[in-house]
């Protein structure tokens, strides 16, 4: 199929009709990456040519609520507007699981005069992206996603566990890169590899990571964010239907399992010249560029305050724990996975920065958004980098922050940040995770019953 962003709607009617499609998913990614929107017959869809829903659809926490004052108004309309969702042709794919011909089509959010909701996330890539172009420059990103696969859990008070595989048992020790410990799933896998096929999506090798019941797909590098946002957005989908009929759970949790490693969505990026398709992180002769350098120091420099965009929940900072896979700083280095910033060996033209702070709980698309928000203030302001951390950076002091609340409080004190990613957009985000903080604190947990409850 040709490039999937020149796909337009008369070649969109043509690939449903050839495919004799009866319904359409017409899907809208809200704030924490669940799929919205609404399920129509074909006529309809092709009679319409959009939809029309609720603004406050796409700015929920992930409990469904929205906050009922507050900043949160001078972006939301106070009064429930309608944005009208227009499909993104591109994004059409069949639904491999569906009993009659069903497609699916991501679809963008407008206002009524026409302009792009600034809180929707794929407004927010496509106004990072624009950015990028404005200079000639198209971002190169590829993500790696870790995922658990655990046994059905009905019960949200007990732990989870390693399911069980073909062998008719679960795993109890760390299995990172067995072949045969991914073979114990390969029913299931097949399943996943055949619908991403069917759904075109690139992804890479799969292998198993760490923990137990853990996982790890690749995708391919791209110089089209929003295509690969989209991609992850939908493999999401993909591995949790695969996983609930073979009996089991998927999860995106960043710390699903206590004692286990915890689960990330590191994203390798770089910089292509639209102008000679050169690496920008590499000069003529094959030394790294200035421009590499700065990047990784904008990474360093808003990194911190970007927190609650790549650790979205407070679950997400269960992670990031000295030892335990997971970055705990900003420290940089090369071929070195125990700092947070990590270039890998590679050709100059292959160059390349891996973010490894984020997690897989994250958003891809505000993810991609606010890395590449990071990477380019690095650039424009020259910023740069600390020395290259060559010895284990576990053994560093700590430089994120260590709770959900912290990393709101940082986020909103960022103004660079506010201007690329847009105002609008961090003042919703920021108000639906503060939403989300306090809930969580209404809940007793365990710990507390068990250690407070006759001791203090």
């Amino acid at each position: 199929m040709k490039d999937r962003q020149l796909f337009q709607f008369a070649e969109l009617e043509n690939w449903l009709n050839e495919r004799r499609v009866t319904e359409i998913e017409c899907l809208v990614p809200d704030l924490t990456g669940v799929a919205r929107g609404e399920i129509l017959p074909r006529e309809k869809f092709t009679e319409d040519r959009g939809m029309r829903l609720p603004e406050v659809v796409v700015a929920m926490s992930v409990t469904g609520e929205y906050p009922h004052d507050g900043p949160f108004f001078d972006v939301v309309s106070r009064h429930d507007a309608d944005m009208h969702l227009v499909a993104d042709p591109g994004t059409v794919r069949i639904v491999p699981w569906a009993s009659d011909p069903t497609a699916q089509v991501i679809h963008d959010c407008y206002d009524r005069h026409g302009a792009l909701v600034p809180f929707a996330p794929r407004s927010v890539l496509r106004r990072v992206c624009e950015l990028f172009d404005q200079k000639g420059w198209a971002p190169v990103v590829a993500p790696e996603l870790e995922f658990y696969l655990v046994a059905r859990n009905t019960d949200p008070d007990q732990p989870l566990k390693a399911p069980i595989g073909r062998s008719g048992r679960a795993e109890t020790s760390r299995q990172a890169y067995s072949i045969d410990a991914v073979n114990e799933f390969d029913p299931l896998f097949e399943d996943v590899y055949d619908y991403c096929e069917k759904m075109e999506l690139n992804v890479d090798t799969l292998i198993h990571e760490v923990g137990a019941g853990q996982m790890e797909i690749n995708f391919f590098h791209s110089s089209a964010p929003l295509e690969i946002a989209d991609q992850v957005f939908l493999f999401k989908r993909i591995v949790r239907e695969a996983a609930l009929r073979h009996d089991m759970y998927a999860t995106f949790m960043a710390k699903p399992i206590a004692g286990e490693p915890g689960s990330a969505m590191h994203v390798h990026q770089s910089l292509v010249s639209k102008a000679t398709g050169r690496n920008l992180f590499s000069n003529d002769d094959g030394s790294p560029s200035q421009e590499f350098f700065w990047y990784i120091g904008g990474l360093q420099k808003y990194i911190p305050a970007a927190m609650a965009l790549f650790a979205p929940y407070v679950n997400s900072y269960r992670r990031l724990a000295r030892f335990t896979a997971a970055p705990i700083n900003i420290a940089w280095g090369i071929d070195n996975r125990t700092v947070g910033i990590r270039s890998p060996v590679s050709t100059p033209q292959a160059r390349r920065v891996e973010n490894r702070v984020i997690g897989a709980d994250a958003n891809p698309y505000v993810a991609l958004a606010a890395t590449l928000a990071c990477g380019l203030l690095g650039i424009e302001q020259r910023v740069e980098p600390t020395r290259e951390c060559t010895g284990d950076a576990y053994q560093s002091a700590r430089e994120l922050p260590r709770s959900l609340s912290e990393a709101i409080s940082q986020l909103r004190a960022e103004q660079d940040l506010a201007a690329v990613l847009g105002k609008e957009f961090l003042t919703v985000y920021a108000e639906i995770k503060d939403l989300e903080h306090e809930e969580f604190m209404r809940v007793i947990s365990p710990w507390e019953r068990e250690h407070l409850l006759l001791h203090v």
